[in-house]
């Protein structure tokens, strides 16, 4: 007759499978998230300067400024990556400003958002100094993606003076704070596969922006293809091509910036 392990054994060998299978997932989603932030070589191509644009990185922040006589009006981009993600990642939407004679800049968070870096005051110190340069003041549009949306709509709440208008990219925010009053341009650009910031999410915080809101939907667009990285956890797959996507999203933020420039000419 075979005899049953006493209860210890068989609560140890648990412990052990749970421990084990705790660190195999650990690995695993570390090692997935690690590749899935990294810019691609799309992003990194577009770092480089051409005839169009001058690409530099300058105390941790990557600037593209138009080639001499290209420039468009004063309008400028501040642009907040996502959280984790490659800020390189999103230099293809930066240099697509710059080649239609905007100046752009990506400001990335300190250590890209993680442990606390999203929340870190020098980020927006750093946002402050670079808007308060003479004669910058009222000219630039801040933008942001994901968390990074997040930091560009505290900026816009504190400071809407100094800015000419604000984009939200995959973002459900603004949740905790109201920029209904706002009377510079908002733009707020969705994905309807998006699975971090789901439509349902975006639309309960409608009421949060101005009435004159300029809403871009994107049908089928998910949350990782707004920015030129893998595919994020947590997202969901999306019905339209990356290029589709990026598209959409560059027309949308330039389209933002046009309407800067006829402001000025008012």
């Amino acid at each position: 007759m075979k005899l049953l392990a006493p209860p210890w054994q068989f609560w140890r060998r648990a412990r052990r499978v749970w421990v084990v299978s705790g660190i195999a997932f650990t690995v695993v989603f570390t090692t997935w998230s690690l590749i899935a932030y990294r810019a691609s070589a799309t992003a990194h191509e577009a770092m480089t300067t051409d005839h169009l644009v001058t690409v530099t990185r300058e105390h941790g922040r990557l600037s593209f400024v138009p080639s001499p006589g290209r420039a468009r009006g004063d309008a400028r981009l501040l642009f907040f990556p996502g959280a984790l993600v490659n800020p390189v990642a999103y230099a293809p939407l930066a240099r697509a400003a710059a080649g239609a004679g905007f100046q752009s800049t990506i400001l990335p968070m300190p250590r890209r958002g993680a442990f606390g870096g999203a929340d870190d005051p020098l980020l927006l110190d750093h946002a402050r100094r670079l808007m308060g340069q003479p004669g910058e003041s009222g000219r630039w549009i801040v933008a942001g993606h994901s968390r990074g949306a997040v930091i560009a709509t505290k900026l816009a709440a504190e400071r809407p003076a100094e800015l000419a208008g604000l984009v939200i990219i995959g973002s459900s925010h603004p949740r905790d704070v109201s920029l209904s009053g706002l009377t510079i341009p908002v733009t707020k650009i969705v994905g309807t596969r998006d699975g971090l910031a789901s439509p349902d999410e975006v639309r309960e915080n409608q009421h949060l922006l101005p009435a004159s809101t300029h809403w871009v939907w994107i049908e089928g667009g998910n949350h990782s293809q707004f920015g030129w990285y893998g595919f994020q956890p947590g997202d969901r797959f999306a019905r339209i091509t990356r290029g589709q996507q990026h598209t959409a999203m560059i027309d949308a933020v330039l389209a933002a910036l046009r309407q800067v420039k006829r402001n000025e000419a008012q």
